[in-house]
């Protein structure tokens, strides 16, 4: 005798698959969305407002390797000096994102960026590469940023 096939376990089984998929889904997302949210001196994610910092690496033949930056001032946090190797004022406890972005189109050279108080190293960019470093300021001082490339490229991150 024949078996007959019930519609009800094949509607039951495809809504079990849809089920688990969109559970799937929403943890896959969930995990890699917290995962981004965690600084890299930090274990756990950061739920507060970046302090964004923009960081370009650039050659020419009057300045060589350096960094730039535009100017910013903001109601926390500053960049003064001059655009070539800019010192960066922040507040001990803020999570900053420097964004860094190698724009040296003359010599096409790598270049990276190291805050080593606060975990912070790129990988090495090529040209028009970008990397984003979410970090917190947890310590008060002047601390020296620079690339490992080149050594003339260096500025300070001062913490207050």
């Amino acid at each position: 005798m024949r078996k007959q096939k019930n519609p009800q376990n094949k509607k039951f089984r495809r809504t079990a698959i849809e089920v688990g998929a969109v559970v799937t889904v929403i943890v896959l997302v969930a995990h890699f969305g917290l995962s981004a949210m965690i600084p890299v001196n930090s274990t756990v994610p950061v739920f507060a407002p970046r302090g964004n910092t923009y960081l370009k690496a650039t050659h020419s033949p009057q300045t060589g390797y350096v960094f730039t930056s535009q100017s910013l001032s903001s109601g926390k946090k500053s960049i003064s000096g001059s655009h070539i190797n800019p010192t960066i004022h922040t507040f001990k406890g803020e999570v900053e994102s420097l964004h860094m972005i190698n724009e040296d189109k003359d010599t096409n050279s790598k270049h990276n960026i190291n805050i080593d108080e606060f975990n912070v190293h790129s990988r090495d960019l090529g040209y028009f590469e970008t990397q984003i470093i979410d970090f917190i300021a947890d310590k008060q001082g002047t601390f020296q940023y620079y690339c490992t490339i080149h050594p003339e490229m260096n500025g300070t991150l001062t913490v207050e």
